[in-house]
């Protein structure tokens, strides 16, 4: 199986998130794309309370899809520790019979800051990270040092989409228009369940 893994928050998942999807499906030969949404994000404060909600956000994203590639899984929600990459690797390896790397979709921000990632040397072997620009004034070459430690990686020439989760949740919160930003079903979940009001 030619597997593609998307981990993140999702807090919560937006049209930036399907768009990355459907170019990656369009552009490689995947038999299966999983979003991953992190239990506990390593890198990030969380709210225990939300791991649930996102996990959900993500299911009505995909649904609404209906596409049979694109699958969501809750493997580190099921875990219910610290949603570290190499583990979630490690299982998926264990779990489905890979064709050649897993590989996985990450964004720049995310990305500078690899080597700090939990067994980044044993994960690095594993993986071939799919990158995405997340800011306007963005040189590749910036990266190489990376090629020389033993990262396996290419960059996308999607265009930057300033999307980010965090301006959404404030848009949310004070009751802006996010029509083109999110999904419908997930704008009326978050809706329904008051998240992001505070």
């Amino acid at each position: 199986m030619k597997l593609c893994v998307f981990q993140g928050t999702f807090n919560p998942i937006h049209n930036a998130h399907l768009r990355v999807a459907d170019y990656v499906l369009k552009k490689y030969d995947f038999d299966k794309l999983l979003f991953i949404p992190a239990y506990k994000p390593p890198h990030k404060d969380y709210d225990d309370g939300m791991s649930l909600h996102r996990l959900n956000m993500v299911k009505l994203a995909l649904d609404d899809i209906n596409n049979p590639k694109i699958e969501t899984s809750d493997i580190e929600y099921k875990r219910e520790s610290k949603s570290y990459t190499y583990l979630t690797i490690c299982e998926l390896y264990n779990k489905f019979d890979i064709d050649g790397k897993i590989n996985f979709i990450i964004g720049t921000d995310a990305f500078k800051d690899i080597e700090t990632w939990y067994e980044t040397d044993k994960l690095k072997k594993l993986v071939k990270f799919i990158i995405f620009k997340r800011e306007n004034n963005f040189s590749p070459l910036e990266y190489n040092y990376l090629k020389d430690k033993g990262y396996d990686f290419c960059f996308e020439e999607l265009s930057f989409k300033d999307i980010s989760s965090t301006n959404l949740r404030k848009k949310i919160k004070n009751k802006e228009n996010v029509d083109n930003l999110i999904n419908y079903r997930v704008k009326e979940y978050i809706k329904n369940n008051g998240l992001y009001e505070t």
